[in-house]
């Protein structure tokens, strides 16, 4: 219990500390919001998806920009913060005192969990308020949306602390890292209609878990109509679950191989 007492004491002091920290919020809790209004502006001419089923450039993209910002809440976001503490020596500070890592991963992971949350509820408010984007009205949707999201998040926050021993200090962090989810969010059918990239791109992009949270997202949003133009004609919800399911094992076998409170070659 008071392992359980000291992670939730520290949630709030990582949304507190995230929040005070410029490039965090803006490169990743408002990034994708600006985003999703920039290709709303730019396309607002345009429409997509089959011809009698068009939606908007806002409706379209929604599903891609709340994946991203899972992505980015998680694996960006807490690799490159926690590459920054092992740097500065805040985590050789903690290894002094009595606070236990499962406390540390608790604040870590709540604080993108709360972050998470705010941020996907921004995205949707921007896009139905600012560009009428029409939202699901059926309830088992939006339970759909609430584990995919789940699901996402917590792979991802777990990749997030993975990826963070990959960077050598603190200064390479956001050159190792954020290269990484620029790629993925490229390949995952974010910013690009994913049945229009190469076939072999999408067998890659189907190896790693945003691509199955994108897809998760627009079984969501999108209309029955655009189910064909996914990767075997299918939502395929299933698939979003096992995979994100690998990933979070996956993750959680390097975190516990890996981490360490002090690096072993400082």
């Amino acid at each position: 219990m008071n392992t359980l007492t000291l992670g939730a004491s520290r949630v709030g002091y990582e949304v507190k500390t995230y929040f005070r920290q410029g490039d965090s919020v803006f490169f990743t809790f408002l990034f994708p919001v600006v985003m999703l209004s920039i290709f709303s502006v730019a396309f607002s001419e345009s429409s997509f998806g089959p011809p009698g089923d068009e939606i908007s450039a806002a409706a379209f993209y929604l599903p891609g920009m709340l994946a991203a910002g899972i992505l980015l809440s998680g694996l960006q976001n807490l690799g490159v913060d926690i590459a920054m503490e092992k740097s500065d020596g805040t985590l050789k500070r903690f290894a002094g005192t009595p606070l236990p890592v499962v406390s540390y991963f608790i604040g870590k992971m709540g604080q993108v969990l709360v972050t998470g949350l705010m941020q996907a509820a921004l995205l949707i408010l921007v896009a139905s308020v600012l560009f009428g984007v029409e939202l699901p009205a059926d309830p088992e949707k939006w339970l759909t949306f609430a584990w995919v999201f789940l699901l996402g998040v917590t792979t991802s926050a777990v990749l997030g602390i993975a990826v963070s021993g990959l960077p050598r200090s603190g200064k390479s962090a956001t050159a190792v890292i954020i290269p990484i989810a620029l790629v993925l969010q490229f390949i995952s059918g974010v910013y690009l209609q994913f049945s229009m990239l190469p076939e072999w791109l999408q067998q890659v992009a189907s190896v790693f878990p945003l691509k199955w949270m994108a897809q998760g997202m627009r079984s969501v949003f999108l209309p029955e109509a655009f189910e064909v133009l996914e990767q075997g004609e299918s939502w395929n919800l299933a698939g979003v679950a096992i995979v994100c399911g690998i990933w979070l094992v996956v993750g959680l076998v390097l975190t516990r191989l890996t981490f360490r409170w002090i690096r072993k070659d400082s």
